[in-house]
């Protein structure tokens, strides 16, 4: 990390939210679901496929997360009526995973079955190493109660094998092998890097090391009859991680590529044209302010990353 970086990461939240929200907009969508469902029409004409999120977390109430979770169940019923190619992602703590897991238990059973009736799908977001193995626990519970009903002749959804719910798992956790050891046989994965600082009892920091896991798990996830998708905007994982799929041979029904909204258009578009199924991560919602300025001091790194955006777009650059 920089000293670059943390300046970055200390001074932009200082900034005033005019000026703040005009370097975000090509990486947050905007503040309402019309904002957010215009901006995946748009990508769905370039072949590209989307997933939603609706920005906040760490929920302290219940009607917060109550409200959250509607939010999250008409999001999923506009996809259906505009026939978008897209889903949606949610992180626990919107649902109220740190309010009572059983209130959060009820509202992605809630959300997963909407999606399985529309024919879709819910990505159930990783967050802080606190949050792993309750996460986790969740994914596996919903999803084999989606599947029971699914054999019993219950709707499917659009995700791999009809499965309606799928998880992330973030690569530089020591734990996130023997995770993918202990999911369900076919599991629909997103594998990123990583995003939260951790400490070093819980995740690897050698950059190079976290490389060399993220493919490891890589060829774990393909190993379990995962469907992958491979979240990253790093040229050496993009270019490894295709060749692991020549390699073995995989269809385009075992993985997808996936990348954040506004980053590194030209690679985007090249994996599309190469035939790769590309999907954009697309954040929205009046949050934008709180979520981004929180997110930047929790993590310099991605200040920097920000403020580099910052400059090469106001001096007319296109990519990172």
């Amino acid at each position: 990390m920089t000293f670059f970086s943390r300046v970055v990461g200390w001074s932009l939240p200082l900034m005033p939210p005019p000026l703040v929200r005009w370097a975000a907009a090509p990486y947050v969508a905007g503040d309402e679901p019309a904002d957010a469902l215009a901006r995946t029409a748009g990508l769905n004409e370039r072949g590209l496929a989307a997933t939603l999120a609706l920005l906040g977390e760490e929920i302290d109430s219940r009607e917060l997360a109550v409200e959250g979770t509607g939010l999250y169940v008409d999001l999923v019923d506009q996809l259906a009526d505009r026939g978008l190619d897209c889903n949606v992602s949610v992180k626990l703590t919107l649902l109220g995973l740190k309010i009572e897991r059983e209130l959060c238990r009820d509202h992605l059973a809630l959300l997963v079955g909407r999606a399985a009736e529309r024919g879709n799908f819910v990505r159930i977001d990783m967050e802080d190493h606190t949050c792993t193995t309750a996460t986790l626990d969740l994914y596996r519970e919903i999803l084999a109660a989606s599947r029971a009903r699914r054999a019993a002749g219950g709707p499917s959804g659009s995700g791999a094998g009809g499965d309606a719910v799928g998880v992330v798992l973030q690569a530089y956790l020591h734990r996130t092998l023997a995770d993918i050891a202990a999911l369900p046989e076919g599991a629909n994965v997103r594998l990123c890097k990583g995003i939260y600082v951790e400490p070093p009892s819980v995740a690897i920091t050698d950059y190079h090391k976290v490389r060399r896991n993220f493919l490891a798990s890589l060829e774990a996830l393909f190993d379990r009859g995962a469907y992958v998708g491979i979240a990253t905007h790093d040229n050496y994982l993009l270019r490894e991680s295709a060749a692991i799929i020549e390699r073995r041979g995989l269809a385009g029904d075992r993985y997808e590529f996936q990348m954040l909204l506004g980053v590194t258009e030209n690679r985007r578009d090249a994996l599309a044209a190469a035939g790769h199924r590309m999907r954009i991560y697309v954040p929205y919602g009046r949050q934008w302010y709180a979520y981004s300025t929180r997110r930047l001091r929790e993590n310099p790194r991605i200040a920097g990353h920000v403020a580099r955006a910052f400059f090469l777009r106001t001096l007319g650059g296109r990519d990172w």
